[in-house]
């Protein structure tokens, strides 16, 4: 077993390069040896091995500390031990905070060298079990760009693939940030229009002229600006799938021209004549009411009905807190390697804080954490340090007081007026406290009557 284990000796003596050679094989390693860092660097390039021993002085061109911070480069999570027959404590000093693992002084003992890498392959052992026990689950549990454990969303899963090669249009419901695009683009994906476009328009961030252009298009001379003709969403999506994200927020004009194209599958650009006809499939996402806009007259019935063929309701993440671990994990696989960070895990401390979390921003709150967390994480693993901004701040002096018998309608009003009240009616700021979109505040203080 130990054969697969690969370790590379670095000393310009010859004598000490065969005789750790010679004792580390000896244990059942698998050992090249490099007379100079520029080769051991090279050699680094073609494997991946476990331990480097790497001598502090060698003549002409990379020194220890050197090849070693070259090698890291190449291997981030290289072990790297320094030898050295000049110890001072400023050497060492140097070595550890360059990224060294150990600091040995020849002349190196046999039993030492091996107890040594005994000890950092166990941990190399452990480290690997765990890569591959934590990819078993995620296979298990995933879905296209999805991971999920949980019961409600496995059924989401059934009935994504289920419905994928439909053309039938599909209402995505759910709080901000709970993955209502992942969801749409798992619809696309696992079905027959896989390979055509999917193209995504969030309503809510254009203005109501911008957004008709934006989506049907425009001829040239049509509007001031419009230089030229301009194909819109619909048309680029034709043959695939276009997503409209927060389609409870587009005007009633909009609504009218986006009913005709779902009955007819035609319309004309802005300030065209001459109608296109398009293939498309409409996927649509909002975390409103919509059944609730129609009762206040805010949103058409007949629209409604066209987009609610297929309803999925996306569970928010306090109700499925047993995916916390697994998405925790995702994004710090995926953001450790984006952000040039050497974190590979959650400490059990930092995994209870994130799991006590009611996650009012979801999973995206999720990943901002996660990628704050390691931005500042000072070891190879997430602790509960690294995640202390997620623990509740103590009451301030004019803070909250809740009275026993208030319901939770009554505890998250007062909660937005208290906030409101210390941004000083700033709604971004007061927003942001309460890890939630600021069309959702809005939609709040209209709901409960708060005074801003």
């Amino acid at each position: 077993m130990r054969a697969r284990w690969h370790i590379l000796v670095v000393d310009d003596e010859e004598t000490m390069t065969d005789s750790l050679a010679a004792w580390l094989r000896e244990d059942g390693y698998s050992v090249d040896v490099a007379s100079s860092g520029r080769e051991a660097v090279e050699k680094a390039q073609a494997r991946d091995y476990a331990i480097y021993f790497v001598d502090l002085k060698m003549p002409g061109g990379l020194d220890g500390i050197e090849t070693m911070m070259e090698i890291r480069k190449l291997r981030t999570h290289a072990s790297v031990i320094v030898i050295t027959a000049y110890a001072t404590v400023d050497t060492a000093i140097t070595a550890m905070k360059e990224g060294a693992q150990e600091y040995i002084v020849k002349p190196c003992h046999p039993q030492e060298i091996s107890l040594l890498v005994e000890r950092i392959i166990r941990v190399k052992n452990l480290e690997r079990e765990n890569e591959i026990l934590r990819r078993k689950l995620t296979r298990q549990y995933r879905f296209h760009d999805l991971v999920s454990k949980n019961v409600r969303m496995a059924g989401i899963f059934d009935l994504v693939r289920e419905v994928a090669s439909q053309r039938s249009t599909v209402l995505l419901l759910g709080e901000s940030g709970t993955g209502k695009e992942l969801v749409a683009r798992a619809l696309h994906y696992s079905g027959e229009r896989g390979t055509r476009p999917f193209v995504a328009v969030s309503c809510a961030a254009l203005a109501d002229g911008l957004l008709e252009s934006e989506l049907f298009g425009h001829e040239k001379g049509s509007f001031t600006g419009a230089t030229g003709q301009k194909k819109g969403k619909f048309e680029l999506a034709d043959g695939g799938t276009i997503f409209l994200d927060e389609i409870g927020d587009i005007s009633a004009r909009v609504q009218v021209d986006l009913l005709r194209v779902l009955q007819e599958r035609r319309f004309f650009r802005v300030g065209g004549t001459e109608e296109v006809e398009v293939d498309v499939r409409v996927i649509a996402a909002t975390h409103r009411d919509l059944a609730g806009e129609v009762r206040e007259g805010r949103f058409r019935e007949d629209l409604y009905y066209r987009l609610n063929v297929i309803n999925l309701h996306i569970p928010p993440l306090r109700e499925r807190r047993e995916d916390v671990p697994l998405l925790a994990q995702e994004f710090v696989d995926r953001l450790s390697h984006e952000l040039g960070r050497a974190v590979t895990g959650i400490s059990d401390e930092a995994l209870r804080l994130l799991m006590d979390h009611d996650w009012p921003g979801n999973v995206r709150e999720l990943e901002n954490a996660i990628e704050r967390a390691l931005v500042t994480c000072k070891s190879g693993v997430l602790t509960a340090e690294d995640l202390a901004f997620l623990r509740p701040a103590a009451p301030a002096a004019d803070g909250l007081r809740l009275p026993a018998g208030l319901t939770l309608q009554d505890i998250e009003r007062q909660y937005i007026a208290v906030t409101l009240q210390r941004t000083r009616g700033n709604i971004k700021a007061a927003a942001d406290a309460l890890g939630i979109d600021r069309s959702t505040l809005y939609e709040k203080i209209k709901k409960y009557d708060i005074p801003r």
